[in-house]
């Protein structure tokens, strides 16, 4: 099936649950803890997912995904299409397990990501902004050899983000809402899918940045549509289009789009940092943003913290007040 004809149902629950057993001892079971502001519109918790070992929730699905790749083919390699953290993701995982990793990424990949990336024994092969896009639908590259882990178009790597999901509904059960960012929708659908099938009445939000919102842009259309694009420090989401297969699955899981400008999202990196000592990159932030605007209801917001992976300079000038 090529590309273009992929279609993809809600992740089972069973597949979930089974995820959860084959990724222990890869991953940490992060902490759902309340957001400590006083004037919130809802009663916001954060799921510091950027506290896994590479500071970002990308560690899940790639493990649950290289944990069912056989060993010779392993042996040959394995390669990704990412900004940093599903890099960081798959080489963390292909060190621990002795094969070769390789990574496309874009020219305004950060470079604390790309530091990263070296630090975990992984290559990388810097392409423009179009043909890194171009590489998520064609899942292949000239430069790149072995088999490819793709970030968020692939069952299993759903299947490991989703039990993201099943430990927000153990930890808080009587959650109103959960807000997750949308990149690829890999994450999102991920989640949404095993928390739609236990908690159908629970609202699920995507959270975009204004610069780059094409799953909201799509939304209001009806089906995919192409849109402007400026990148911004919130690396980690944004883009100028959705893939099909993926905005078909999250149409029919989520119930819309929290959009935010970089001013509110670096206001909410600010607020996490200040109130919870913790470091959240853009992306990371992005959802917190958008329960501070009132956006995701006033009952009890999960915001998923997908990844803490943001450059020094970058966080000062927020911490300071500025935007990046």
């Amino acid at each position: 099936m090529s590309p273009t004809e992929l279609r993809y149902e809600p992740i089972p629950v069973e597949k979930v649950r089974e995820a959860v057993e084959r990724i222990k001892g890869a991953v940490v079971r992060t902490p759902l803890v309340r957001l400590n502001v006083h004037d919130a519109p809802a009663e916001i918790y954060l799921k510091l997912e950027n506290l896994q070992p590479i500071g970002s929730f990308k560690l899940r699905g790639a493990a649950n995904k290289m944990a069912q790749i056989a060993p010779e083919e392993l042996s040959d390699g394995v390669w990704t299409c990412s900004a940093g953290n599903m890099a960081q993701g798959v080489a963390w995982n292909a060190r621990r397990m002795g094969a070769p990793c390789a990574v496309v990424v874009p020219d305004v990949a950060p470079d604390a990501k790309l530091n990263a990336i070296r630090r975990l024994g992984a290559r990388y092969h810097k392409v423009p902004f179009s043909e890194f896009v171009e590489t998520f639908e064609t899942r292949s590259h000239p430069e790149m050899s072995g088999m490819m882990v793709h970030p968020f178009s692939d069952p299993e790597v759903m299947a490991g983000n989703a039990t993201i999901g099943l430990e927000i509904l153990e930890d808080l059960p009587d959650v109103d809402a959960v807000v997750i960012a949308y990149a690829g929708g890999g994450l999102s659908c991920g989640i949404a899918s095993v928390i739609r099938a236990l908690r159908p009445e629970v609202k699920l939000y995507a959270a975009e940045v204004s610069t780059g919102a094409p799953f909201a842009a799509s939304l209001a259309n009806g089906s995919p549509v192409v849109i402007d694009y400026e990148p911004t420090f919130v690396d980690g989401i944004g883009a100028p289009r959705v893939f099909n297969e993926m905005f078909e699955l999250a149409s029919s899981l989520l119930d819309g789009s929290l959009v935010s400008t970089p001013e509110e999202i670096a206001g909410a990196v600010r607020l996490i940092a200040d109130g919870n000592h913790v470091i959240a990159e853009g992306a990371g932030a992005a959802s917190v943003a958008g329960a501070l605007a009132g956006k995701a209801g006033t009952g009890k917001v999960a915001c998923i913290v997908s990844g803490g992976n943001i450059d020094g300079s970058k966080l000062v000038k927020i911490l300071q007040g500025g935007v990046p």
